[in-house]
């Protein structure tokens, strides 16, 4: 039997963040489950719920990185559940998963994402998030998610 594959884009932001980021995160998710890419995140709140849910909006596939051991960390959305016991660290599985990567306000641990993402040479847009060199300030969802597909 012959499998599938679905490809992935990365979208990360803080675990809590503003209506705002929310509702970009959402739309972020619609817009990838429509373009047929599924979501790796995180997997718990903020920024990584708004985007699982809204790519199951649109019957999406979603990928969450757990920093801990327990699945149940995981926000309702998440489909995939990878608890990985490796705290922080985990930031840069996310990171090295996405073909691209979208980030959505956050703190120090997004940072670290796009840090990582850049020195892999990934393609970074971001939506109200940390101001660096290589990542395109996006004014939109729209454009956030054209931009990363189109340069991934």
């Amino acid at each position: 039997m012959k499998g599938f594959r679905i490809p992935l884009i990365a979208v990360i932001g803080g675990a809590s963040c503003s209506p705002e980021e929310a509702a970009w995160a959402e739309e972020v998710g619609r817009l990838l489950a429509q373009r047929g890419y599924g979501v790796v995140c995180g997997g718990r709140g903020g920024v990584m719920a708004a985007v699982c849910k809204g790519a199951n909006q649109m019957g999406g596939v979603t990928v969450g990185l757990l920093p801990g051991e327990d699945d149940r960390e995981a926000n309702p959305w998440v489909q995939i559940v990878i608890p990985t016991g490796i705290g922080e660290a985990r930031n840069a599985l996310v990171a090295r998963a996405g073909e691209g990567v979208i980030a959505i306000g956050g703190g120090y641990g997004t940072l670290s994402e796009i840090a990582l993402a850049l020195k892999w040479g990934k393609s970074v847009a971001g939506l109200g998030t940390w101001d660096i060199p290589g990542v395109y300030r996006a004014p939109s969802p729209e454009d956030a998610v054209a931009y990363v597909l189109f340069r991934k």
